[in-house]
């Protein structure tokens, strides 16, 4: 396992230096957060911020997102010129040794939650999502929005867009996504980088817009679309451990037995009804996903690759961006480096 920490670069307040302290962890998630989703990643640019990692004695391990652009999801006419400049950034980064990229294709909204300090009884703050809580409002001005989000538009074309996707099929989604799928593995495959599709954060379908990277049988569907090893997944703990009907252990065994899981999101929420919950601490006994059988399972399957404590509450006064602060990420990552060494010595010699 490759212990590694989200890092949201030279604005983030959470310092490189900070990271390097944190027990067991050597690898930084990073992405180019000032270009827009559909823009070209230029190798200089992209050599700029490994070499900022490098210099803090760390390694970028992963890139985290490349976004696609709204164009592509919708399935648009114009799609082809910013998938044309995605395969570019493929190449690009692989020329520069990056050979690990999340993304996801959630319409519009990218994650999302109702709140962002939910209080805690021991006095920390976390993030929270209830269905009923879903501003519609909020959202289409501006008013609320969450790290990484990539949205690029206006106001006026944010809203032709939520109406768009409002009325866009689960069928037609599925559609896109194939597309895209088809036009950007066989380059990943080519240049030997990993792709990882992060799932829908939460599962379901919000405000009447489709999700559909919510659960086993629709994981598999994905990955059938383009059945290679390059074309693979970012199995999050938390988002789809946000729906009580995803049997965690059971899918990654399943869905990583072929070396398709390429890197993994580690956090624990606990559910509060079946479209709700908030982030717990990290440990088992804090949620409601039990994630010494989910780091178990990664054992079995012999998974070793990037792994990352996910978001985290806000501890001890720390303020900064929300879900990504450093101290219980912190706690985090260290809990679950203490997980994985008890599995690697308690099984017997030879399993791994």
């Amino acid at each position: 396992m490759n212990l590694s920490f989200r890092w949201y670069g030279e604005q983030d307040p959470v310092r490189l230096a900070d990271i390097r302290q944190i027990p067991g962890v050597r690898g930084i998630v990073t992405s180019l957060h000032h270009k827009a989703p559909g823009e070209l990643w230029r190798r200089d640019e992209i050599a700029a911020v490994r070499d900022s990692v490098e210099r803090a004695g760390l390694t970028l391990t992963v890139i985290e997102s490349v976004p696609v652009h709204e164009d592509i999801k919708m399935g648009l006419a114009t799609r082809d010129r910013y998938i044309e400049a995605y395969q570019d950034t493929l190449r690009n980064l692989a020329a520069e040794q990056i050979h690990t990229v999340c993304y996801n294709f959630m319409p519009l909204f990218d994650w999302l939650r109702t709140s962002l300090e939910h209080p805690l009884p021991d006095g920390s703050t976390t993030l929270a999502y209830d269905d009923a809580g879903v501003d519609e409002q909020a959202l289409l001005s501006g008013a609320l929005r969450l790290p990484a989000w990539n949205l690029d538009a206006e106001a006026e074309a944010l809203i032709r867009r939520f109406r768009f996707y409002q009325a866009l099929s689960a069928e037609a989604l599925w559609e896109h996504l194939d597309y895209f799928v088809q036009a950007v593995m066989p380059v990943a495959k080519a240049c030997g980088i990993k792709m990882a599709i992060h799932p829908d954060d939460p599962p379901w379908p919000v405000l009447g817009i489709p999700r559909i990277v919510v659960d086993q049988a629709n994981l598999l569907r994905l990955l059938s679309l383009y059945d290679d090893p390059c074309h693979g997944l970012c199995f999050c703990s938390g988002s789809l451990g946000s729906r009580a009907d995803n049997d965690l252990p059971g899918m990654v065994r399943e869905l990583g037995r072929d070396g398709r899981i390429h890197f993994v999101h580690l956090r624990n929420v606990r559910r509060t009804g079946p479209h709700s919950f908030y982030e717990s601490g990290h440990r088992s006994a804090d949620g409601s996903i039990d994630m010494h059988a989910v780091m178990q399972a990664l054992f079995e399957v012999g998974f070793t690759g990037p792994v990352r404590p996910d978001h985290g509450r806000m501890v001890w006064g720390e303020t900064g961006n929300p879900g990504y602060g450093l101290f219980d990420r912190a706690l985090g990552a260290t809990y679950l480096g203490g997980l994985w060494e008890a599995i690697s010595k308690s099984s017997p010699p030879g399993r791994a």
